[in-house]
């Protein structure tokens, strides 16, 4: 369990000699009706990972999805849940 603000952390990891493709970042919070995060995200988001120092967030539980590219166009997503307490 976290407390806001919190320090957002996602690191990027490529293979056989890619990079990574910033303009396919895609930062989604699953709840109903998704929320699209990425303009929010962007502005932290480097080649090597996105790293928010101060992430405001509200008490619960959220699901968020990260979606990344390569530059050979290999794709990847991952999900997870953020506890936030009150």
């Amino acid at each position: 369990m976290r407390t806001s603000p919190m320090r957002f952390q996602v690191r990027f990891q490529t293979f056989g000699g890619s990079s990574i493709d910033l303009e396919a970042l895609k930062v989604t919070y699953l709840k109903t009706p998704v929320v699209d995060l990425t303009p929010r995200i962007k502005p932290f988001a480097q080649p090597n990972g996105i790293d928010m120092p101060d992430a405001q967030l509200p008490p619960g539980d959220h699901l968020v999805r990260v979606d990344i590219k390569d530059s050979d166009g290999r794709a990847a997503s991952t999900s997870f849940l953020l506890k936030i307490a009150p």
